[in-house]
């Protein structure tokens, strides 16, 4: 007599059996790309502390990192960092003029419980951009691969057991795409069996790749350069559509062939198109230097959308470094011009509050950061400054009240003449893993 379990039952037994032999590693959070599982920055582990204590949380370890702005991904049991080992040169951290540097792009891989080593890959490159303290782009993690992009467009696929290349492209040299002055920054995204980057080549802003072979399935768009924007998909009504924000223009493209569905302009100051526009139900939320803040409401058949506000320079939000969290009640983040960590009513675009106390506390200066990650499970959040501090607070309509802090990393970057930290931590595993151009440090959150 054969045995046939139902499809309810095969999954719980699966389920179990699992449950039975994976680590608790397996079964936790991960991080596998930037801004985590869903690139929202949203954290939903349970189990952690909501609150940090005046004596701080322990370290769990520290290893040695070379320069990068790329912030970790967290998958597998395995920390993935992309850092910059400079051998010849001077970082000037000079916005305008571009550093004159050689050295070795490399991707480490570590253990998530211990940060030892377990392989590296790594190639000479040059690099010809301003602030040239290393990549910027996290490391996507799918399955058993890893897909990283490198400052100047070397864009590889890694097995993610030894580091071996599965393929790789250059956008100089197969796209003829200029590197931005300060870069290529767009995080690649992997949807299904493709895999979205940013580009710059003619015809080529966006290319969309067989994440398994990269070979080109196509390729779509034309502009000046290519920004700093990642590619992103989100559902209008119930059609996928590939949102692609050049320093000219936000597309939303078909997913599977690169056709314009609709787009609107959107010109940030500088080409700095780089915070994901955030969706909240129907509405579509934009942000940049240059006086960029627009909320657009999608049409219910995802055919267009319509501007419903577009705040000031001085009187809404201006985001750079930090996408902005958009919640049903406010829009969260970091006002570029001030430094203010600011609140956006919705429905109007008028700021209900603004403090610099997350960001650059009574320090003078522009761009102030601090990466703002929503920690489901509470509803409160954790914070990542430019002072390489976290902190836990409350953030609602009303107010920004914070409930801890405390010092991890030392800012060892600079900008407008000051020290800052500028790369995104990772929440996984019960434990915040963040790095600045001297090290990477995991910080435990367990609530136990």
């Amino acid at each position: 007599m054969t045995l046939r379990l139902s499809s309810v039952a095969y999954r719980c037994a699966a389920c179990l059996l699992a449950c039975s032999v994976l680590s608790p590693l397996a079964l936790a959070d991960e991080w596998p790309q930037w801004l985590g599982p869903d690139r929202d920055a949203t954290y939903s582990e349970s189990g952690v502390v909501t609150e940090i204590p005046a004596d701080g949380l322990p370290i769990k370890w520290r290893v040695p990192a070379a320069t990068g702005y790329a912030g970790p991904a967290v998958a597998d049991g395995k920390v993935f960092l992309f850092e910059y080992e400079i051998t010849d040169g001077e970082l000037t951290f000079s916005a305008g003029r571009p550093d004159e540097l050689d050295g070795t792009e490399r991707l480490r891989c570590l253990d998530a419980e211990t940060g030892e080593e377990l392989w590296k890959h790594e190639y000479k490159r040059p690099y010809r951009v301003s602030y040239g303290g290393g990549p910027r782009c996290t490391p996507t993690v799918d399955g058993d691969r890893v897909y990283t992009l490198g400052a100047e467009g070397d864009l590889h696929c890694l097995n993610t057991a030894d580091g071996s290349v599965v393929w790789k492209k250059n956008f100089r040299d197969d796209y003829s795409a200029a590197t931005p002055i300060w870069g290529h920054a767009a995080h690649p995204l992997v949807d299904g069996d493709t895999l979205y980057c940013m580009v710059g080549g003619a015809d080529a802003l966006v290319v969309a790749f067989d994440k398994q072979t990269g070979e080109e399935k196509w390729s779509a768009l034309n502009d000046s350069e290519p920004g700093y924007c990642p590619p992103n998909i989100i559902l209008a009504g119930k059609q996928p559509q590939l949102l692609i924000w050049s320093p000219q223009n936000l597309y939303a493209l078909k997913p599977n062939s690169g056709e314009v569905i609709w787009s609107v302009p959107a010109k940030p100051s500088y080409g700095m198109a780089i915070a994901r526009p955030q969706k909240q139900g129907d509405k579509l939320y934009v942000s940049a230097i240059g006086g960029v803040s627009v909320l657009m409401q999608l049409k219910p058949d995802g055919s267009d959308v319509e501007v419903l506000w577009s705040g000031g320079a001085s009187d809404s939000l201006q985001a750079a470094n930090v996408t902005p969290i958009f919640t049903p009640e406010a829009i969260y983040g970091p006002d570029c011009q001030s430094s203010e960590l600011v609140a956006l009513s919705p429905e109007d675009g008028s700021r209900l509050w603004a403090t610099k106390r997350p960001t650059m506390g009574d320090e003078r200066g522009r761009h102030g950061t601090a990466f703002v990650v929503p920690h489901t499970p509470s509803g409160d959040y954790f914070l990542f400054n430019e002072q390489g501090d976290l902190i836990t607070a409350r953030l609602t309509p009303d107010a920004y009240t914070e409930t801890g802090r405390m010092h991890v990393l030392a800012p060892t970057s600079s900008s407008f003449g000051r020290d800052v930290v500028w790369s995104c931590p990772a929440f996984a595993y019960q434990a915040v893993f963040a790095r600045n151009d001297k090290e990477i440090v995991c910080v435990d959150l367990s609530a136990e």
